[in-house]
């Protein structure tokens, strides 16, 4: 139930699939830009978020400051921050200043792989595995959004495409764990390449099945819940002040019956 949250990160739970430490993260980067929907998701303040987070994020290593560190994600921070210029270049037009939030975030990105590399494998496996293919990924997940942001890919109308992307998390919460398992098991009966494509089309399949009969259903009620609570907050906060405060002391008869300390402003 706490990996459900998403807060197990922070609690200390360990994670039920290894790759949920994403989760975590996740949330803070929600937390975070919460600061701007606070004060207005405008394009300026959009890039000050990008240069506040990017400071923090290069500061955080280096400062004695377990708050900053816990909160800049300096091994992270790059992606999400790239993903928030790409949009701006995509909603408004690409200029300089976003090619350098992206460009900062690109090099930032490719300095911490030895660092996750070694955090994931450990220092010993670290040192024997080549660190280019991951290099390589990174830069063709930037070429890639770079693509979508200047518009070079809006030709691309394949009809699977939603479909496949509505298997993206689903299949993100099972492939793990559940897939290593599978290979684990199969490992010594299956040649390597059917093996992994059975795999691979096993995951698929569930994940399409807890789409279909966990995600949709149940994301359209937690969609409408909390549509009504926000326009509820909207409407109550747009009429002012109504909460009362309880008192400070309670009354006679009350404090006769509960006991003294129980009461907190």
């Amino acid at each position: 139930m706490v990996n459900l949250s998403m807060l197990q990160g922070g609690v200390g739970v360990p994670n039920i699939d290894d790759a949920y430490w994403t989760l975590f993260v996740e949330l803070k980067f929600y937390v975070l830009f919460a600061i701007v929907v606070m004060r207005g998701v405008t394009y300026r303040n959009c890039v000050l978020f990008c240069a506040v987070w990017t400071l923090a994020g290069v500061v955080a290593p280096s400062a004695d400051s377990g708050v900053l560190s816990f909160f800049a994600s300096a091994s992270s921070s790059p992606y999400f921050i790239a993903g928030i210029g790409f949009y701006l270049m995509r909603r408004f037009r690409p200029n300089a200043v976003l090619w350098a939030v992206v460009g900062v975030q690109f090099l930032l990105a490719q300095h911490y792989v030895h660092a996750r590399m070694i955090s994931s494998l450990g220092r010993a496996a670290t040192e024997r595995t080549p660190a280019w293919p991951a290099h390589l990924v990174i830069a063709l997940g930037f070429a890639l959004m770079a693509a979508i942001a200047l518009g070079a890919l809006d030709g691309v109308r394949w009809r699977w495409l939603p479909h496949a992307g509505a298997l993206t998390y689903p299949l993100y919460l099972i492939h793990m764990m559940a897939g290593l398992t599978l290979i684990h098991h199969f490992r010594r009966d299956v040649a390597p390449v059917p093996l992994v494509i059975g795999v691979t089309a096993t995951m698929l399949a569930f994940a399409w099945l807890i789409h279909r009969l966990v995600e949709r259903p149940l994301g359209r009620r937690l969609r409408d819940g909390l549509r009504r609570g926000l326009r509820d907050i909207r409407a109550d906060s747009s009429r002012g002040p109504s909460i009362e405060l309880l008192p400070a002391q309670p009354s006679a008869p009350d404090a006769e019956r509960i006991p003294a300390g129980r009461w907190s402003r």
